[in-house]
């Protein structure tokens, strides 16, 4: 009985508000000590000086998964089903961080989309810390601004699936939401009136008449930009943006194709020049070793043809006959063979005094 839901309840998203957690999750939480002896009678006045001893958030935590405080204070909100001016109080609780945040969580589990967006955004502006706790069990740092964020555009918090909302530009379309006005739009629009003042006075006062067109173009221009930028933020979150994001694809693939290919080009010409270096360097030495062969072979030829014995050449005449030389070519010959007439003076002297020793030369 003391896990039944409130007769009086009504079903949220077509079906039991418990429901809404998953069965696993409200076993653990029907088990779970603080459940029984904390949860237990509580009614939807009670449950806010529960809510107030809250120190910290999360979901499940331990090797059991056992579920945090918040989580069986969010069960029991399901469970009792308290009004819609209870949980907005919550809310508006500017006392209590960990009362606004279960209040915010049960509204985005339970609530319709523009309640959702209607009451959650203003908490944009609450940067005050919070304490998560985490599946292994210690604690992180958070904060109110960022728990928002997370139950606005995430489908899974503190383990549990979050109930499908509709975009906010959709809802906007429709006209079931006012454009977003941030809460330092106001600040802006007093910066730009002074600003505008100012620029005024020293345009009576004839001066600066050039620096004031230049800021209203510069205003214009980052007035045009912030449009553009949200117009493409709606276009893509409209589904549009894929068919941009494929030709930026495309891009990116041709580019890397067209460096790939002037790479390879690269590399081709580099091989091209080796190969052309290497058959010069074949040349050169085809060359070189060609013209040393032919200076050998003229070698050859002057040694042997200055290797003729000149007894042997023209010894003899045509008919057999010797010739007969004269007397001084006698002599001659006799001192060639003696070694005296040696064109080198040394050898020559050495010959000389071989053959005064009656030696041969």
């Amino acid at each position: 009985m003391a896990n039944r839901t409130d007769p009086m309840a009504k079903s949220i998203h077509g079906t039991n508000p418990q429901n809404l957690i998953e069965k696993i999750l409200r076993s653990k939480i029907y088990q779970n000590t603080y459940w029984k002896e904390q949860c237990f009678g509580l009614t939807a006045e009670t449950l806010v000086d529960k809510a107030m001893e809250l120190d910290h958030l999360g979901g499940t935590f331990g090797g059991n998964r056992k579920p945090t405080p918040f989580m069986c204070l969010v069960m029991k909100m399901l469970q009792i089903q308290p009004e819609k001016e209870i949980v907005i109080e919550f809310i508006k609780n500017e006392d209590y961080k960990y009362v606004r945040i279960l209040g915010a969580f049960y509204l985005r589990i339970t609530g319709t989309d523009i309640d959702v967006y209607r009451y959650l955004e203003p908490l944009y502006n609450d940067y005050r810390k919070l304490r998560r706790r985490l599946a292994e069990g210690n604690f992180s740092l958070t904060h109110v601004d960022e728990v928002i964020d997370e139950l606005l555009t995430k489908d899974y918090s503190c383990d549990i699936a979050l109930p499908r909302i509709k975009k906010r530009w959709t809802l906007e379309t429709i006209g079931g939401l006012e454009p977003r006005k941030s809460v330092l739009e106001d600040d802006f629009e007093e910066e730009e009136e002074k600003e505008e003042n100012g620029q005024l006075n020293a345009i009576e006062n004839g001066a600066h008449d050039e620096d004031y067109y230049q800021e209203r173009s510069a205003r214009r221009d980052r007035d045009r930009d912030r449009d553009r930028r949200y117009d493409s933020h709606r276009y893509r979150e409209n589904g549009h943006g894929h068919e941009r994001d494929r030709d930026r694809e495309r891009e990116r693939e041709r580019d890397r194709y067209q460096l790939r290919e002037e790479k390879e080009y690269g590399r081709e010409r580099e091989r091209g020049r080796e190969r052309e270096r290497e058959r010069r360097d074949r040349d050169r030495k085809r060359r070189k070793s060609h013209s040393r062969s032919r200076s050998r072979s003229r070698d050859r030829k002057r040694h042997g043809r200055s290797s003729i014995s000149p007894r042997r050449y023209g010894d003899g005449l045509e008919d057999g006959s010797k010739r007969e030389e004269p007397k001084k070519k006698k002599q001659k010959k006799e001192k060639q063979d003696d070694g005296t007439d040696h064109p080198d003076p040394e050898i020559a002297e050495a010959n000389r005094i071989r053959a005064s020793l009656g030696l041969k030369p």
